[in-house]
């Protein structure tokens, strides 16, 4: 697979001369059906610029002598041009005016946007990569909504568990991450923690124990306190949960659930193989313990893997969503639950939302089918393996836990540090990480940081804020750390 070239950075220095003004650009407007005229005046000024009819550094007219040209308001060209600014194809100085942007590549299609998302630098939050193609993907959805007949999915508040056409293409996404249900065993959600809630509701009561890895993602860590259950840590390596913890756990007695993520695991990346995730639902069966898949990640492998929910029909539970892999703002996903939990998961999913939303759903089932949801797939790994080449380049010997295709790195902190001073000290550097607290489940201490890489973050905006990491790691700590001073 090609691997994405590098933005190109713009070297400018913000006082440099500009090109000439775009004083004879007098944009040709088209009237279409449905179209305001900033909306037509936004896309003729994003094509010439994509077309170099506006080249990068041309000042644009005012916002009175464009208006005046086309015979528009002053507040379309306003809009049009706040809009094209919020997309980065211009930018506004104060002062001076607005200017055409130099883009990330002359059609910026799979690669970022070359701004910032702002003063902080937020690599706490998994996020998946978002580029000019999903914006693209987003806006084309919403057209194609807009254009046809939205009854089918709109009108109907059932059933439950999702619409039948839904659900079926819910099978096709599936199948691909080897899981192949009846459409009745599958329910659709509000993304991934939706799916993970109703999963553990459905069996496991207050007090009772559920295993997960000791570096877990925070949000089994929430539902133990909002479920009451008693969550306990296993012990991992590269692949995750080990088998024989999982056993000595399970041999002790009283253990009614295994939650885990075997692919891309957070915060460490870990990836069971085939023969551990087999050795897994072994020993599940053999003590009659349900397994919870949470499957969130796994479509961004390339390697095909047997799902453990596969493998035990009556005691697995699998859940993906679309969120991390796709689009973040695509909250759907997919519940598999075992046959005998179908009406009880569904009850379950009627007295807390009624049901997924139908819209989010309909997006990424018309995805599914026109090949849209694994091409912007492609993207997410290509963008993953290129950053995570930044982070090797950057911070190589300083990474614990990590994986090609992962969008977060799992860090060693330096022992000259403690964790919490070296966060404070990054976020003093307007970059934030998140420490290894929220993490930690059943009382396990493992020390580290975990940064994200996804997101709208240039490359070059993550190469700069992973230097920065590698410096602060370098320096000593402040002899007093004791935070902000007021």
């Amino acid at each position: 697979m090609r691997e994405p070239p590098r933005p190109l950075i713009d070297h400018r220095p913000s006082d440099a001369p500009h090109d000439a003004a775009a004083e004879d650009w007098r944009p040709v407007l088209v009237k279409r059906k449905g179209a305001t005229k900033h909306k037509l005046l936004t896309e003729r000024i994003i094509a010439d610029i994509d077309t170099d009819v506006l080249r990068p550094h041309t000042r644009m007219p005012t916002h009175r002598d464009l208006a005046r040209r086309l015979g528009v308001s002053v507040q379309t060209v306003s809009l049009s041009y706040k809009e094209a600014e919020q997309r980065g194809y211009l930018r506004g100085e104060v002062g001076r005016g607005t200017f055409v942007r130099s883009r990330v590549t002359e059609k910026a299609d799979r690669f970022m946007l070359d701004r910032d998302p702002g003063e902080i630098v937020d690599l706490s939050i998994i996020r998946a990569v978002y580029t000019e193609a999903h914006e693209r993907a987003s806006r084309g959805a919403m057209g194609q909504l807009a254009e046809g007949d939205n009854s089918a999915f709109m009108r109907p508040c059932r059933p439950i568990a999702g619409l039948d056409r839904h659900r079926m293409a819910a099978q096709v996404w599936l199948k691909g991450l080897g899981v192949a249900p009846s459409k009745d065993r599958i329910l659709i959600t509000n993304g991934a923690a939706h799916g993970l809630f109703l999963a553990i509701a459905a069996i496991v009561r207050p007090g009772e124990i559920v295993l997960t890895e000791h570096l877990t993602d925070h949000g089994i860590i929430g539902l133990s306190n909002v479920l009451g259950f008693t969550l306990r840590g296993l012990p991992t390596d590269q692949e995750g949960v080990l088998v024989e913890a999982f056993e000595e756990a399970c041999r002790a007695g009283g253990v009614k659930a295994l939650v885990l993520v075997p692919s891309l695991g957070n915060p460490t990346s870990h990836v069971m193989g085939a023969e551990r995730r087999l050795a897994i639902a072994e020993v599940a069966r053999r003590y009659g313990v349900f397994v919870v898949e949470d499957e969130v990640y796994k479509p961004m492998l390339e390697t095909p893997l047997p799902s453990i929910t596969e493998l035990l029909p009556d005691l697995g539970f699998f859940v993906t969503s679309f969120t991390k892999t796709v689009m973040t703002g695509l909250r759907v996903g997919y519940l598999v639950v075992p046959p005998q939990y179908s009406i009880r998961v569904a009850s379950i999913l009627r007295v807390t939302s009624w049901s997924a939303t139908n819209l989010p759903a309909e997006i990424a089932t018309r995805w599914i089918e026109d090949g849209t949801a694994q091409a912007l797939i492609d993207i997410q790994r290509q963008e993953a393996r290129a950053r995570q080449a930044l982070v090797a380049e950057f911070l190589g010997e300083h990474v614990a836990q990590t994986h090609p295709l992962s969008l977060c790195a799992w860090l060693k902190v330096p022992t000259r540090w403690a964790e919490e001073s070296l966060v404070r000290a990054l976020a003093q550097k307007n970059i934030a990480v998140t420490p290894s607290d929220p993490f930690i489940a059943g009382g396990h201490q493992s020390a580290g940081i975990r940064i994200c890489l996804g997101g709208r973050l240039s490359h070059a905006a993550l190469g700069r804020s992973l230097q920065a990491i590698a410096h602060t790691f370098e320096q000593l700590p402040p002899v007093f750390d004791v935070g902000i001073i007021v």
